[in-house]
């Protein structure tokens, strides 16, 4: 049904690849939000990276704009930017912030505070009926009241052209989604609410493609996905760690490691 380009079987050295860029970022720049970043990066670089959308059409939305180091890396990757801008994040006067602005080539969202994206990926895919909207939320995202506004919206409106992309990862900034407000069965609230609903590991680039094809095969209802991922994925001293929500700074010695272990991972 699709071409994809590149196919599943070269994307994992791809994203590799990505994980030592956004890794790289961080430590030059002694900042940054690594942990959902990387839990977020196979969602975005497989987004990108099969050929599902059209993003010379299609709109990508990342509401939860502190998972923006992930944006970033696939669209220098993608030649929206020249790489070397990456050395600039979160300088002063660059335009790699450390929430992403529209000032970013490929960037069509401003993002704030946290739930307002998908209320705007809505309003894209009111007006652009011939277009598919996918936004990128995640699961902390979800305690915010705004976002069940946007989920009633589109099943009023049988939104068929706008895909909700849940980085589901049960970390945020003050610890666990389960210690600070639990979501409990998420699928089942997005049923409730008339989506359709597919959960998959999200560190599958794959799973992620056969997700995304079925969710933009639907006419009639919104689509959400719950993608399972892990925050710091791919870096075990980060893994599911809230105090790697945000760094401050990497030492030599962590940087060092994280970089072993993203080559042999």
């Amino acid at each position: 049904m699709f071409n994809f380009s590149p196919p599943p079987s070269r994307l994992a050295p791809i994203i590799k690849s990505l994980r030592h860029d956004l890794v790289d970022t961080v430590y030059q720049a002694g900042f940054g939000h690594i942990g959902g970043s990387l839990s977020s990066l196979d969602l975005i670089a497989t987004t990108y990276l099969s050929n599902i959308f059209n993003f010379q059409k299609d709109h990508f939305i990342l509401s939860a704009g502190h998972l923006c180091l992930s944006h970033y890396v696939v669209l220098a990757y993608l030649n929206k930017f020249p790489k070397r801008l990456l050395k600039t994040y979160a300088s002063f006067e660059s335009p790699l912030q450390g929430h992403e602005s529209t000032q970013v080539p490929g960037v069509e969202y401003s993002s704030g505070s946290l739930g307002q994206g998908l209320s705007f990926a809505c309003g894209l895919a009111l007006g652009s009926k011939d277009r598919h909207t996918l936004c990128l939320t995640t699961d902390g995202e979800h305690n915010e009241g705004q976002i069940w506004e946007a989920v009633m919206f589109a099943n009023k409106y049988h939104q068929g052209n706008l895909i909700n992309l849940v980085d589901c990862n049960n970390v945020q900034l003050g610890g666990t989604t389960q210690e600070i407000m639990p979501l409990d069965e998420l699928a089942s609230k997005y049923l409730r609410f008339g989506w359709t609903v597919t959960t998959v590991d999200g560190h599958d680039p794959l799973a992620i493609e056969k997700a995304l094809i079925k969710a933009k095969e639907s006419t009639i209802y919104p689509a959400c996905i719950i993608a399972k991922t892990i925050s710091g994925k791919g870096i075990s001293f980060m893994e599911n760690d809230p105090n790697y929500h945000d760094v401050k700074n990497l030492s030599e010695d962590q940087y060092l490691q994280a970089c072993y272990e993203i080559d042999n991972w």
